[in-house]
């Protein structure tokens, strides 16, 4: 093994990105297989408190995924380095014997499982950055990252809704699309516990990226707390919107008259790939706060396609999947560059020893939290049944206010960030 590090750590900028790019896109593709493929059912005449049970087992997974993002802002923000591969094989493992339970235990008794299995996969996408940060090549990384999560939710519904047609019982497909990636997840979690740690030149450039105790988070929400709860909430948001779309999507195509599997690996496809090439764009710009503010507009211009697709969508001027697409890659715009590129520039910017885990967790327990309060109104209290309509009524609203809060960050960190510079100058002509 140590052979092994010692021969990567001599390989080209080039190489290690590809190599990283690959390990973390696999693992957390493989991830997805353990999360996403009870979506795919339809889990019809079982109902559970006058509650249609997919509705149950979705609000039911969330939940536990929201209470790992609370837990991993102190244990991903916490966690050693050298903990971080066997962490993540633990946890989806953990996720795994949950999914067998699920299948095992008849319904409605089954959906306490599901809660166990968020509850294990919440930490990954953390974990798997932390082997990615602090790096020249963080932009790279992160949109391989990306497009793991955009397109491996529409490739496993699909297996998924293959395996039920191919007459697999819809409490055991979850299970067997699990176990199809979990050899593939071994490899990939190896891969990257062997991988190269940040040169000493990446540390220079986007500075050390260390654990976070109590009072170190502490003080740095004290320090920039208006702007984080600025670019939260819109983070919220579209947490909000992007969960809707992709743990409804079947029946939303459904409403629209499209019943063919194979219609999310073709939507989402189309998503990562674009989504890809934004994210990996900002690697050529090596100015930290320039790339800050590109990300914030990157986040603008999302929300801004939302809004425009819809309107054009209800006024019959696209068809559903075009649709559905450019609505995909605005939500994608908006998403993904906190899931690590955005906070990553601005610690870099900052000079801050922190590390991205402790806001991106932040975020991500704050965004699946407002996802389960929204989903249990939506479904206990109003119970109102079209997702399509739903859907459509949130993409005309949750934009606009999304475009405020990112200009309101836009001045907040400006602000801060020339306020820094002046003091840093002032320091220098001392000296």
């Amino acid at each position: 093994m140590r052979q092994i590090e010692h021969l990567l750590q001599k390989q080209s900028q080039q190489f290690i990105a590809f190599y990283l790019g690959l390990s973390g896109f696999s693992t957390y593709f493989c991830m997805y297989a353990f999360r996403k493929p009870f979506t795919a059912a339809d889990f019809h005449g079982i109902t559970l408190w006058g509650v249609d049970y997919k509705i149950i087992l979705v609000i039911t997974q969330v939940l536990g995924y929201a209470t790992a993002k609370g837990l991993g802002i102190k244990i991903v923000s916490e966690v050693l380095p050298q903990k971080r591969a066997s962490y993540i094989l633990w946890m989806i493992a953990f996720s795994g014997i949950n999914l067998l339970f699920f299948a095992l235990v008849p319904p409605p008794y089954n959906f306490v499982f599901l809660y166990f299995n968020g509850l294990g996969l919440g930490m990954v996408y953390g974990l798997v950055f932390s082997f990615l940060e602090g790096r020249q090549i963080t932009e790279i990384l992160g949109a391989g990252l990306a497009i793991s999560f955009i397109v491996s939710s529409g490739i496993v519904k699909s297996i998924g809704k293959y395996l039920i047609n191919f007459g697999v019982n819809e409490y055991w497909m979850p299970f067997w699309t699990a176990l199809i990636f979990f050899p593939i997840l071994l490899i990939s979690i190896y891969a990257l516990s062997i991988a190269p740690k940040p040169t000493e030149t990446d540390q220079k450039e986007r500075s050390v990226r260390l654990p976070m105790n109590a009072n170190t988070r502490i003080n740095f929400l004290k320090n920039y707390g208006f702007g984080l709860i600025s670019l939260i909430i819109v983070y919220i948001l579209m947490t909000i919107l992007r969960d809707i779309r992709d743990n409804f999507g079947v029946e939303i195509w459904r409403e629209m008259g499209v019943t063919d599997a194979s219609i999310f690996t073709k939507t989402e496809s189309i998503i990562g790939l674009v989504i890809c090439i934004l994210t990996a764009l900002m690697y050529f710009v090596k100015n930290h706060k320039k790339a800050f503010i590109l990300n914030l507009l990157m986040i603008f211009l999302g929300c801004f396609l939302i809004l425009f697709s819809t309107i054009f969508f209800q006024n019959h001027r696209l068809n559903p999947f075009f649709w559905t697409v450019l609505m995909g890659i605005g939500i994608y715009m908006a998403y993904v560059p906190y899931n690590g590129m955005l906070f990553d520039r601005l610690l870099a910017v900052l000079k801050q020893k922190a590390n991205v885990g402790f806001l991106f967790y932040l975020a991500d327990f704050s965004g699946y939290l407002a996802t389960v309060i929204l989903l249990i109104y939506q479904n206990l209290l109003t119970k109102k049944t079209s997702w399509l309509a739903f859907l459509t009524d949130l993409s005309l609203i949750l934009p606009i206010i999304c475009m405020i809060a990112i200009v309101v960050s836009f001045f907040y960190f400006n602000h801060k960030l020339n306020t820094k510079f002046k003091f840093h100058v002032r320091n220098l002509n001392k000296v």
